[in-house]
């Protein structure tokens, strides 16, 4: 096939008609040139136009051979090859002019150009594919000296290419330009910039379940479930956290909250609150406390983040969830029956914000109910309200039954959270299980208001000592029950105000002792010298309990307990 046929009809390319003038005959000496005075110094000199050669007296042939660029040209209905530059040959080796592409051109196939080809010339519009792999056969390479080839890796198997298929036509034969660039090189530093990605983000997931409760602690009177699921690979890692903490005498604290931003940064201010909000528990302060305490800290730790949090304790002889939220949303409580509700108020502003006095209210935990805490990502929706999100979760939480973590799963899917979110969820399930037959025979109360001063010792002794056999306790831990009744008591009695309550529990775990008075100044346990006639009780309490420990109460005074591990 005449190639140069082809060369006019590329695309983007015409005929110029240019005016030939004759150039007469060459001057057979300098004089016979005109003398003409000499342009000034600050002139550029143009080149003389007879140098610049016309586009008719270019080669394409010469021009495409040239090009680092592959080039192939195929024509007609099957493609056959019409002519591949050196750049190709050398590439994938030299291809015989007439053969089919797809007989002798695996290449193509292996970039998938074959059906694109078929597309091109149907449609007559160029198309391009990037970044498509193929294998070279670098034995099959002449050997070169051009630039092209001295910057290409001579071990180099593999390679990607963007290839641009653009139909070209002569004399009424159809055909098709391939112009393959090679962008190994940018495809390699672009997956290396991907794995490098990947990596961090592996390692921001990494810190993240780390700073996370590995096993959640489960309260006895309390069914505890979490989910924790990071966004998908386009979204960052952001900094939701939640937790479970016991805080003794059957009480139990439950927070969840979402440091604002991702990556590391915001994964490491989230593991900073959450630890300082388990130390705050340890005090055993009142929600708004602690959210007033976790304010200041946030506002040290980094200025510029800010964190929404709702810390919630449930205390099981008042049958309620004591709460507080800071920029949170609000939890939802789903009752036996299946209808929900929304814990509303109060709600301040967000961590690190300052300036503000949080405050504290309750909703009731009944048995048989559940609760569920969750983070903005599980219902927080581009272009959709965020109210929205939340009436979804409360139809979805209506219908979910089961155990806490099949309620989790359940509310993961049907709020359409996949592998590919955009956002970070966390999910943190709580239930008040309803207990009959033999299993609420392991859950028992019994309380005592202490009346008539002094003579009030003797009465809980007596008190203590009946409850205590009645529930069958072996004789040992029902002394030591008795005991730390009457310490507890004596202190209250001596150091406390009316009004007065003593209250036993038992769960399946533990026997749980509380003393209740107006005086809302703490005990502390001291070291009683061998004189002093007084201040060993909280030390006795301390030697014969697995634990014990005191708080404020809301409505003024303060409670002291004491707790004792049941034999298995």
């Amino acid at each position: 096939m005449n190639f140069t046929r082809w060369s006019a009809r590329l695309p983007g390319t015409q005929r110029r008609a240019a005016a030939r003038t004759d150039r007469g005959s060459v001057p057979a000496a300098r004089g016979e040139y005109e003398q003409k005075s000499e342009p000034p110094a600050d002139i550029p000199s143009v080149p003389c136009a007879s140098a610049v050669p016309s586009l008719e007296e270019l080669s394409v042939r010469e021009i495409l051979g040239e090009l680092p660029a592959l080039v192939a040209l195929v024509y007609g209905p099957d493609h056959r090859v019409a002519y591949v530059n050196g750049a190709y040959a050398a590439t994938f080796g030299p291809r015989p002019s007439g053969a089919t592409a797809a007989e002798s051109c695996p290449e193509l196939a292996e970039l998938g150009l074959l059906p694109l080809l078929d597309q091109v010339r149907r449609s007559g519009t160029s198309r391009t594919v990037k970044s498509r792999k193929a294998q070279s056969h670098p034995t099959d390479r002449p050997d070169r000296t051009d630039r092209s080839e001295r910057t290409e890796r001579p071990d180099r198997t593999e390679g990607s290419y963007t290839v641009t298929c653009t139909p070209v036509t002569c004399r009424g034969t159809a055909g098709i330009l391939v112009h393959a660039a090679d962008v190994t090189d940018h495809a390699e530093a672009a997956e290396r910039l991907r794995t490098s990605e990947q990596r961090h983000r592996r390692t921001v997931v990494t810190l993240q379940r780390s700073l996370l409760p590995q096993e959640l602690e489960q309260p006895d009177d309390l069914r505890v479930a979490a989910t924790y699921r990071p966004g998908g690979e386009d979204a960052a890692v952001g900094g939701d956290w939640y937790d479970v903490i016991t805080l003794g005498a059957g009480r139990t604290a439950l927070v969840i909250g979402d440091v604002m931003g991702r990556g590391v940064r915001a994964a490491a201010v989230m593991g900073q609150l959450r630890t300082a909000v388990r130390a705050y528990a340890r005090l055993d302060l009142p929600p708004h406390e602690v959210l007033q305490l976790l304010d200041g800290l946030a506002a040290e730790i980094d200025a510029s983040q800010i964190a929404t949090c709702v810390y919630a304790v449930h205390d099981p002889n008042e049958g309620c969830l004591v709460y507080a939220s800071a920029g949170h949303l609000p939890l939802l409580i789903r009752a036996e029956d299946g209808s929900v509700q929304r814990a509303e108020d109060p709600t301040g502003p967000p961590l690190g914000t300052g300036g503000w006095l949080h405050t504290s209210g309750s909703i009731a935990l009944p048995p048989g109910s559940t609760a569920v805490l969750y983070t903005d990502g599980l219902v927080e929706r581009r272009g959709e309200d965020i109210d929205e999100g939340v009436a979804s979760l409360e139809r979805a939480l209506s219908g979910a039954q089961g155990s806490p973590q099949v309620v989790c799963d359940r509310l993961i899917r049907s709020l359409g959270v996949t592998d590919d979110h955009d956002d970070d969820v966390a999910v943190l399930v709580l239930q008040h299980p309803a207990r009959t037959g033999a299993n609420a025979e392991l859950f028992h109360n019994a309380a005592l208001d202490l009346l008539g001063g002094i003579e009030a010792a003797p009465r809980a002794r007596a008190f203590a000592t009946g409850v205590l056999s009645s529930w069958r306790f072996p004789v040992e831990l029902r002394d030591l029950g008795v005991l730390a009744t009457s310490e507890l008591v004596a202190n209250s009695l001596q150091h406390g105000t009316p009004p007065m309550r003593l209250r036993l529990r038992r769960t399946d775990r533990r026997l749980i002792i509380e003393v209740t008075d107006g005086d809302d100044h703490l005990p502390r346990r001291r070291r009683a010298e061998p004189a002093d006639e007084a201040g060993r009780g909280i030390s006795i309490i301390a030697t014969i309990a697995s634990s014990w420990g005191s708080r404020r109460t809301p409505g003024g005074g303060k409670a002291v307990w004491c707790e004792f591990a049941l034999p298995h």
